[in-house]
């Protein structure tokens, strides 16, 4: 996937929530956003434990942590996020973070980008994303996953972008303790309604993708809501909203396609009525 250069990063929400944001143009005076969930929407699996492998790869944790984060994977692809899994998760990251510098997180991030996360993405939701930004959007990448993978995900993938769990850091060593919450559930929704209050976006414009029962509150604040590959729950309530739901299949695919372009389009021809 191509790179895009650096840019100034924009005004960030509170929690320091954002991180790697890129300047794109918009279709109108109001910007239209897209958030995409990470795990089991843009890639298989949790990239939180890619994290955990690569550490253990790097001798930063042992083996008794690896089989934790393992078990973690496994039980994610096969029923899905609840809290305990999360939890468990953010405190084994969190341990695993305290003492390390940023720098060294940052190139950690990076290498897990380049061998495991590259090579598990859905071609399908990342092509989709990049419609949204070829459309004028901006992308923004939103999950409970430390903001550093979020961050370099978006680099790489030419997105905006990205909303994620920040861990303190104090003179650019980690510190063990969250700046805010873990960035879950109704917090996800906080930290996008909150970003898009800033860039003065009008939520009815703006889009959200997630595969979990959690990302109801994320999905149900703008006008655009789709499940992706949607766990059971989300599945029940997606139809009972009449939300859209795509299968990775190359005609939904299609099909979410065209619902950008043409609310894309819905939304030009709206800014053009009221700038006459």
């Amino acid at each position: 996937m191509p790179e895009t250069p650096d840019a100034p990063s924009s005004t960030t929400p509170g929690d320091d929530a954002v991180t790697g944001a890129h300047e794109i143009p918009v279709p109108s005076d109001r910007p239209i956003l897209a958030f995409f969930d990470v795990d089991n929407t843009l890639m298989r699996g949790t990239s939180l434990f890619h994290l955990g492998r690569e550490a253990a790869a790097r001798k930063i944790i042992g083996f008794r942590e690896i089989v934790r984060f393992a078990w973690h994977q496994r039980r994610f692809i096969s029923v899905g996020e609840n809290q305990d899994h999360l939890d468990s998760a953010r405190d084994r990251a969190l341990g695993l973070a305290r003492g390390l510098k940023v720098a060294d997180i940052t190139s950690l991030a990076e290498h897990i980008w380049e061998h495991r996360i590259s090579k598990r993405l859905y071609p399908e939701t990342v092509g989709l994303a990049q419609e949204h930004v070829a459309k004028g959007h901006e992308v923004w990448l939103v999950s409970a996953t430390p903001v550093e993978i979020g961050a370099v995900m978006a680099k790489h993938l030419g997105l905006t972008g990205a909303l994620g769990t920040v861990v303190e850091a104090v003179e650019g060593v980690y510190t063990g303790k969250l700046v805010g919450h873990t960035l879950h559930a109704d917090r996800k929704a906080v930290a996008a309604r909150e970003l898009a209050d800033t860039a003065r976006a009008d939520l009815a414009d703006c889009w959200a993708y997630s595969d979990s029962r959690n990302d109801i509150p994320l999905l149900a604040m703008v006008g655009n809501p789709v499940a992706v590959n949607p766990d059971a729950d989300l599945a029940r309530h997606a139809e009972e909203n009449g939300w859209p739901m795509m299968r990775l299949t190359p005609r939904s695919i299609r099909g979410a396609q065209r619902r950008v372009r043409r609310e894309a389009r819905r939304v030009r021809r709206s800014a053009r009525r009221s700038a006459d």
